[in-house]
């Protein structure tokens, strides 16, 4: 939904959006949830646990009480079924990855200035250490996993039967098309570091006996094998149009005749670039966190795909409500038939022969 400032009033609500963010970012510095547990809390005994005043406590217990994520009766608070499980560190549901780097982000956007002077990001100039990577592609992982097997349930696969996660991180995506494709094997693409976490996630599920690993610096290095389908999710931001344009070349060259990349992003789909709100304000991530990553434009992607060599561009719209991005997923095809075609025509020429000799 765009959020339209028009009055003072509206530039002045806008502004103080900041106050509950800031609220639940302090009850996750406290580790409030996980101090909470599943017993039921005085103030005073809380405070002193937590070590803080009462006073502050009492505020900030409050308001989040106010937010459901606390439940308050008479003098005592307890957590709501989500702080107890995705909020507890103690409880197997936790997100503690995925809540800490959003954690940061708060004092990473209040340095937006120095990003927005230098065209870089932050601390451009410190290494991407692998225990950070590691971090991020749990946190990846926790973010995406109630997403992956809605949006998996909505996309045929019927006669592919191989697929690349590329960029894949934790697997997430494609440990969710494997559950729900049993004759499909994946692999998943990524740097060292984001595939370890990705085996350990592996090894959790049934599912895992058919995920294979792809260690691949993306920008410089060719594709190997030969994949019905490539799945591009949350990657196409990290890089310029440039960089983009040189995977999705390389896509075209593994993949199979007709075969299908689908990509997974936060396009903008207006005329002008600025819509929705979600995917322009995304854009800001990118400055602060990538060396060239910016948010695109469905029609500008389309351009790149054609020019790499795809054909059949379209959109394939996802259920509300179940989209990890507004307006659905890009899918473009390589040149020739495609696998899932030819199956589906050998299947039909056999049922027709059965039925004829009926």
């Amino acid at each position: 939904m765009n959020r339209r400032i028009v009055t003072f009033d509206d530039f002045r609500d806008a502004i103080t959006a900041y106050r509950l963010p800031r609220v639940l970012i302090a009850a996750l510095e406290l580790n409030l949830f996980t101090a909470i547990g599943t017993a039921a809390w005085t103030i005073p005994a809380l405070a002193r646990d937590v070590k803080v005043s009462e006073r502050g406590l009492a505020i900030l217990c409050r308001n989040l009480a106010m937010a459901d994520l606390l439940k308050k009766k008479g003098q005592t608070y307890r957590n709501s079924r989500l702080s107890a499980t995705a909020l507890n560190a103690h409880h197997p549901a936790y997100r503690g990855d995925y809540l800490r780097l959003i954690t940061s982000h708060w004092a990473d956007w209040g340095r937006l200035l120095e990003s927005v002077k230098s065209g870089l990001p932050l601390d451009h100039d410190e290494p991407d250490e692998p225990d950070y990577r590691r971090r991020f592609t749990w946190a990846m992982h926790h973010r995406t996993l109630e997403t992956a097997p809605k949006i998996a349930a909505q996309i045929d696969l019927r006669g592919a039967r191989t697929l690349l996660d590329l960029g894949g991180g934790p697997g997430t995506y494609a440990m969710a098309f494997l559950a729900k494709n049993p004759a499909l094997r994946a692999t998943v693409c990524d740097r060292p570091a984001a595939l370890d976490v990705a085996k350990e996630i592996a090894s959790t599920h049934k599912a895992g006996a058919r995920l294979s690993y792809l260690p691949l610096d993306l920008l410089t290095e060719a594709i190997p094998g030969t994949y019905d389908v490539i799945w591009y999710s949350n990657v196409l931001h990290i890089y310029s149009p440039q960089d983009n344009q040189a995977v999705f070349r390389r896509a075209l060259a593994s993949l199979s005749p007709g075969g299908r990349l689908l990509i997974q992003d936060a396009f903008l789909h207006d005329r002008e670039g600025l819509l929705p709100e979600e995917a322009s304000l995304f854009a800001v991530s990118m400055l602060l966190f990538t060396e060239r990553g910016n948010t695109y434009t469905e029609t500008e992607t389309r351009a790149w795909l054609t020019d790499a060599g795809f054909e059949r561009i379209r959109i394939l719209r996802m259920k509300k409500g179940t989209e990890d991005w507004e307006d659905g997923i890009l899918e473009a095809r390589s040149p020739g038939t495609n696998v899932e075609t030819r199956a589906r025509r050998t299947g039909s020429i056999k049922s027709s022969r059965s039925r004829s000799s009926r």
